[in-house]
């Protein structure tokens, strides 16, 4: 072998056994390194090996010595607090099926060593979420950032799911063509805003219930709609991203829901103290079932006072909750 290519072999491999097996807990002495080389058919003598390592660091490896203890890579571009993070965010992730969270994870074990490996595997334990069903979902997402990219019309099918389990396509399997614009994280599902030009309005769809998308030559319309839109907004007032009827809305809430108020419409809402330990809001919301089922969730704390609509669509999903469950006649009393 010329010794320039055996040269070249010897600095890969030790940089490949210090970033698998070296962290800020974990250290090889010269011994060790050697051995491990050997191990790859790679003779290292004690003068080559100090010159790799000084030009390993020169191209960037921390590589640093501890007396008594050896060498050793304290930091790397993503620290195990991040990394625990990152698994924690797969793993939360509906979206994500159970395959390719697995398949992300593993990749981001490659990011540390192999023992710190060891305490992102066991988080994978941790937790047994409903994933979802379409493993396609991973790449939908691609194609319609490429899509956005290239100021491209999208084509797909929509599809829900029967009582047995099978997919159905909505208008009987007819493709939609649909302008996209963005993508949106919203009650663990990932949705995508896009401008049906046949409707002439804004609409979002469930990306994981999108199938064979593929780009197409007309360029995108609706951009002047869209750039009226202000997405952060957009996210807060529609619950679920379940469309209806928008509405100026005054709220009032018990003092201690502050900050479910503050993690439903942000920390920016103006909020009016009132006595008797009530604050009251206005703010504007899309009247739906989702948005009902939210006041609804938080009891009595909280109360609708205007407009009209918004109470009597409240009252009308009270009652018809109330029909699948009617009151014993003695609890009515």
């Amino acid at each position: 072998m010329p010794k320039s290519t055996g040269q070249k072999k010897r600095i890969l491999y030790l940089a490949r056994i210090l970033l698998e097996q070296t962290d800020e807990d974990h250290h090889l002495s010269l011994a060790q390194l050697v051995q491990q080389l050997e191990q790859y058919g790679i003779d290292a003598e004690r003068k080559s090996f100090y010159d790799d390592i000084e030009q390993l660091r020169q191209v960037g490896l921390d590589i640093e010595f501890v007396r008594g203890k050896g060498y050793h890579l304290p930091n790397r571009t993503f620290q195990l607090a991040e990394l625990k993070l990152l698994v924690d965010s797969v793993q939360a992730s509906k979206f994500i099926t159970h395959k390719k969270s697995m398949e992300l994870i593993k990749k981001l074990e490659s990011l540390t060593s192999v023992h710190q490996a060891q305490q992102l595997q066991r988080q994978v334990f941790v937790s047994g979420r409903v994933k979802t069903m379409n493993e396609s979902i991973y790449y939908n997402i691609d194609r319609i950032h490429a899509a956005i990219g290239q100021n491209r019309q999208i084509g797909f099918r929509y599809f829900e799911y029967t009582v047995e389990k099978k997919r159905q396509f909505r208008h009987g399997g007819a493709r939609y063509c649909i302008s996209p614009f963005a993508l949106a994280w919203e009650n663990e599902n990932y949705y995508m805003l896009g401008f049906d030009p046949q409707a002439g309005i804004l609409k979002h769809y469930r990306v994981d219930k999108m199938s064979d998308i593929t780009t197409l030559e007309e360029p995108r319309e609706g951009m002047e709609q869209f750039q009226k839109l202000d997405m952060a907004d957009y996210s807060r007032k529609v619950f679920s991203m379940f469309g209806g009827q928008e509405e100026m809305v005054k709220l009032r809430f018990q003092n201690h829901l502050i900050g479910v108020v503050m993690d439903r419409f942000g920390k920016d809402i103006t909020v009016f103290p009132k006595t008797d330990g009530v604050f009251e809001i206005y703010t504007r919301v899309v009247l739906s079932p989702q948005f009902y089922g939210w006041i609804f969730a938080l009891g009595d704390g909280v109360q609708i006072l205007s407009p009209e609509a918004a109470i009597q669509g409240m009252a009308k999903q009270l009652q018809k909750a109330l029909s699948l469950f009617p009151l014993p006649r003695d609890a009515s009393q």
